[in-house]
């Protein structure tokens, strides 16, 4: 059993670690530039540099000793008919399709864009023969050619020394779940820095959310399974019968419902209509039970079709009719051995439902207005805060993982024919 378990936990690491890759790629190749989205139209090259260094995009992507500075601005020249105007030339410089040509003993002088307290930085060009870069008092850089020919300089690139070849996004990417300190506990986890946008700590963002989350997903989780399970057993036992039939009909009428025209559906009728629970807020039990309501509608058609294969597979089984033979009273044939034996597949269904216990409901926080994680990620996405969005998305990842990891284990629990030889 300790061998099983040790490799669920290995396999789940890995999952865990492709998951971060995949997150890391997304949400910082593909998103764009954070900072950018932060400070919106027009901000200054030092508000970009200061905020870029703030959120760490301005260290090398994967692996690398230095990192990119807007200091001193570098471009790129090609196909361009002229240059920025923080760029003065001396001699004789054409701007053509292929770049910047710089006759001999001609040069470019960079202007600082403002001033830095960071090292001089390191002048990378892409060019077609030998260009010197110096910097003088003025805190100026000039790349001069120095050649006997004429040079096209294509692209120009001005970067400084990070702390260490690790000192990467990707690493802290890792740090943000895992980091090490010198003083007890010696080790921290889930460090994901602050909202974009108010500067809140993100943990307690998220402590704050899944609290309300909790309070809504558990009564859903709970009710959907018990009422799931209950009418599953008697459409099993009645198979056939009216009762059968009339479950089966209510719960693909459930199912055919989309969630959304439910929740407006009984926000108008029991909302607006009846006037019999509030449609929005938080605070009291009354705000919760319109939204549990829903949820409790929406996921037990399913549920039950679900259980009712699984208890129906279970009751052609030999050691049902042998415990009815036997004298068993109805209660202990389908409460004790068959709910018993149908426990693997109950525990996959209830394990796929668990993560949003903590994730939240995306569309019910939303329209009754729960501040929950679900409401946060909407809240997220509209405003572009990138930061919450991928610490939602490690967190939930990181919630399914591990409550698999635990199905897994309470599998082997119940059935040892899981459990490697």
């Amino acid at each position: 059993m300790l061998r099983y378990i040790l490799r669920r936990l290995c396999y789940s690491v890995l999952i865990m670690l492709g998951v971060l890759m995949l997150t890391f790629l997304l949400f910082r190749v593909a998103a764009g530039d954070p900072a950018a989205a932060v400070l919106g139209k027009n901000p200054s090259p030092e508000e970009l540099e200061l905020m870029r260094n703030k959120l760490g995009t301005s260290k090398p992507l994967l692996f690398g000793n230095c990192r990119e500075t807007l200091r001193y601005a570098g471009a790129d020249f090609s196909g361009k008919k002229s240059f920025d105007k923080s760029v003065s030339a001396e001699g004789t410089v054409i701007c053509s399709e292929e770049g910047l040509s710089l006759s001999p003993n001609a040069f470019l002088v960079f202007h600082p864009q403002f001033s830095s307290s960071d090292p001089d930085p390191e002048c990378l060009t892409d060019s077609t023969g030998p260009l010197v870069c110096s910097k003088d008092k003025e805190d100026r850089i000039t790349v001069k050619n120095e050649s006997q020919s004429t040079v096209v300089l294509r692209k120009i690139r001005f970067t400084v020394p990070t702390k260490g070849f690790f000192d990467t996004q990707l690493f802290d990417a890792f740090r943000e779940l895992i980091s090490f300190k010198s003083t007890f506990p010696y080790i921290r986890f889930f460090q994901f820095g602050e909202t974009l946008l108010t500067r809140e700590p993100i943990n307690q963002v998220l402590i704050r959310g899944m609290g309300a989350s909790l309070c809504l997903m558990i009564p859903v989780f709970l009710g959907e399974l018990i009422a799931g399970i209950i009418l599953a057993m008697l459409s099993a036992v009645f198979r056939g019968t009216w009762v059968d039939r009339s479950l089966m009909f209510l719960s693909v009428l459930g199912m055919s419902f989309s969630y959304l025209v439910l929740i407006i559906a009984c926000q108008w009728l029991f909302g607006y209509w009846l006037n019999w629970f509030p449609v929005w807020g938080w605070g009291k039990v009354k705000h919760l039970l319109l939204p549990v309501l829903i949820g409790i509608i929406s996921g037990t058609g399913g549920g039950v079709r679900f259980y009712r294969t699984v208890f129906l597979n279970e009751m052609n089984r030999e050691y049902l009719r042998t415990a009815i033979a036997k004298g068993c009273t109805p209660t202990a044939v389908y409460f004790y051995h068959l709910l018993r034996n149908a426990a693997i597949p109950i525990m996959t269904r209830a394990s796929a439902i668990l993560p949003y216990l903590f994730t939240g409901s995306l569309l019910l926080e939303s329209f009754f207005g729960i501040p929950g994680l679900g409401y946060k990620g909407v809240d997220a996405l509209n405003s572009s805060d990138l930061q919450l969005l991928k610490a939602l998305v490690i967190l939930g990842s990181f919630l399914f993982v591990f409550i698999n990891l635990v199905a897994d284990i309470l599998y082997a629990w119940a059935d040892p024919r899981v459990r490697p030889s």
